[in-house]
């Protein structure tokens, strides 16, 4: 009587998408941030693999890790394959809601700059069910549920608005500033993920001063705190201009400096003429 082999088992999914996102970013710490668990589950899965194979995937080192010639052979497979899984697993999700759009951004952008074209958007399509995730930055679309990316990037996609930032204040404060060493005298907003936007405006405006003033970690705080007349900000020119429009802010200088990069629309998949997400993405860059 015919015996049937026994069929190999496979190592467990959950240590593989961790030995193929640690290898990929370089750290069982960054790893686990992606995966949404804690650095010793993923050095736990690892170790785990590694026992089943019988052979190393990283060597571990006082300052990190590095792929073994074992795991640097193999990872590109498994980051195809993740990959390859992540974008069949989106398209799943899109063909049980395809009236849903899953939109990632910045909190400032999220706030200032998409909010506010929220009820157009339902208006014109009141059909589409849109959810709006903030985070620092953009994630990786074949791997994540979203469809859609607005973010500032050099990257692929559509350009939304060219970056350009100044300082803005509210009217009330605006007679102290005659000329930028004058902001010496007054206190500058800071947000603290665009630490550096203060340096680079001085800089183009010839202008040695130190800039002191409260530091917020959400732009938009540090906005309400500039209509409040609490201080000056470096105005990014897409997230203030409807301020500017309205008269509760304004440019005290003259110089306005273009930066990179520009705000970006993108998907990880072409998207279908028709399709929700399309209809999202023609809205918002103008082009329905």
């Amino acid at each position: 009587m015919p015996v049937s082999p026994p069929i190999p088992k496979l190592p467990p999914l959950r240590a593989l998408r961790a030995f193929e996102s640690a290898g990929r970013l370089g750290s069982f710490a960054a790893a686990a941030s992606e995966l949404g668990v804690t650095p010793g589950a993923v050095t736990a899965l690892i170790k785990g693999l590694e026992a089943d194979l019988g052979a190393p995937l990283f060597t571990r080192q006082p300052r990190g890790v590095e792929l073994t010639a074992l795991g640097a052979e193999t990872l590109a497979a498994f980051t195809a394959a993740f990959d390859a899984l992540g974008l069949a697993t989106r398209a799943l999700w899109s063909s049980a809601a395809p009236r849903a759009v899953h939109i990632a951004t910045l909190p400032a952008i999220a706030q200032l700059w998409l909010s506010p074209r929220l009820p157009a958007l339902r208006s014109l399509a009141p059909d589409i069910a849109i959810s709006i995730t903030a985070m620092e930055a953009p994630p990786n679309l074949k791997r994540s549920p979203h469809d859609l990316c607005l973010f500032f990037s050099d990257g692929p996609g559509q350009v939304i608005a060219s970056d350009v930032i100044y300082p803005v204040c509210a009217p009330s404060l605006a007679p102290r500033l005659q000329s930028p060493d004058d902001l010496a005298h007054v206190p500058c907003l800071t947000d603290s993920a665009w630490d550096q936007d203060w340096p680079r405006w001085l800089a183009a405006a010839n202008t040695r001063i130190t800039p002191r003033g409260p530091i917020f970690s959400l732009y938009a705080l540090a906005l309400e705190e500039a209509l409040n007349g609490a201080g000056v900000l470096i105005g990014h020119h897409p997230l203030v201009a409807p301020h500017l429009e309205s008269g509760r802010l304004v440019a005290p200088f003259a110089l306005r400096l273009p930066v990179k990069p520009p705000l970006r629309l993108w998907s990880a998949r072409p998207l279908e003429k028709g399709h929700a997400a399309r209809r999202v993405a023609d809205r918002l860059t103008g082009q329905e």
